[in-house]
């Protein structure tokens, strides 16, 4: 597994990271153990740049990782740790709010380091801005916890150009992360220069689709009761059907290139910049090593130019959220 730098301040991480929200909440059934023994190969790939949110369970996930971390304590120093902040939810899962007061960042920081189980936080980010609390006052909590050593690096989830120029003013802001990938290319007008202007890193979640660029999902039948994806607008049925068609010329391209559909999609980002870094989330070990197979892809200029094309920024049907 190679290596990329996200952000001017030293943050070194796997060119390919792991989301972990999958194991703990929102597609579908989940089984610990399954997870445990998907990061243990992760570990054993070279993927260790891993994601969590104190959302996803609510909690749960970064519980989770703390049981790892108990349970293998030799591998946290192989590991570059990803939290975040901001979106409240309730005890039935329900979404109620946001919280960036600098109270709550402290607080909130100091809750992700008990469950986890670790002293410190490589990568803390705000999920969401709270559009009232100044993104200053939020950024400069977060400073607070890089100078008292509860985090190594500040990173937004989401934020606009305006929200990065405002907190870079502030403190040093290394990471991005936003839906990026083959289907979601709002990023490129606007935001990811601004990136490239300020020095940021770029952090792809969703990078495939919520699984529909892995060809895995072709009817709302393929998703389990309880997956979110049933409401989300793009796998409404008649979006769903339309973007298929779309689908079928992804999995032509890769079978040209003799790999996968999930696998030229990651490629596909990995080849946008140097300082980008999908991270696709998975429970299962071996479509975690298929996906690490993607950092071995080479795709020339007439390639990339080619699936661009096939999925441009404005063919995919359904917007991201409902």
């Amino acid at each position: 597994m190679k290596s990329r730098l996200l952000g001017q301040q030293g943050l070194q991480v796997s060119s390919l990271g792991l989301g972990c929200m999958g194991m703990s909440d929102f597609y579908g059934q989940h089984e610990d153990e399954q997870s445990i023994a998907t990061l243990s190969k992760a570990v054993d790939l070279g993927v260790t740049f891993w994601d969590t949110s104190d959302i996803y369970g609510p909690y749960t996930n970064e519980v989770l990782l703390g049981q790892f971390f108990k349970r293998y304590p030799d591998q946290r120093q192989h590991i570059v740790l990803a939290t975040k902040f901001g979106i409240l939810r309730d005890s039935d899962g329900a979404f109620v709010g946001l919280n960036g007061s600098p109270e709550y960042v402290k607080k909130a920081c100091d809750d992700s380091l008990k469950r986890l189980g670790v002293e410190q936080i490589d990568l803390y980010y705000q999920h969401r801005i709270d559009p009232n609390v100044a993104i200053e006052e939020t950024v400069g909590a977060m400073n607070d916890l890089v100078v008292a050593g509860k985090i190594k690096y500040i990173g937004l989830s989401e934020a606009s150009s305006d929200d990065l120029k405002r907190a870079s003013k502030e403190a040093p802001i290394s990471v991005l992360q936003s839906e990026y990938s083959l289907w979601s290319r709002h990023l490129e007008a606007d935001i990811l220069p601004t990136c490239q202007e300020l020095g940021i890193g770029l952090v792809s979640y969703s990078p495939l689709g919520r699984g529909f660029l892995t060809g895995a999902i072709k009817s709302r039948d393929d998703l389990d009761k309880d997956d979110w994806r049933l409401q989300n607008p793009r796998f409404l049925e008649e979006n769903l059907e339309r973007n298929l068609s779309l689908l079928e010329r992804v999995e032509t391209l890769a079978k040209e290139k003799n790999c996968t559909p999930a696998q030229l999609a990651l490629a596909w980002i990995l080849h946008q910049n140097d300082h980008y870094v999908p991270i696709p989330g998975t429970r299962n070990e071996q479509r975690l090593a298929e996906n690490a197979k993607a950092i071995d892809i080479v795709l020339s200029s007439q390639e990339l130019a080619t699936i661009s094309e096939v999925i441009s920024a404005g063919a995919v049907y359904g917007e991201r959220y409902a």
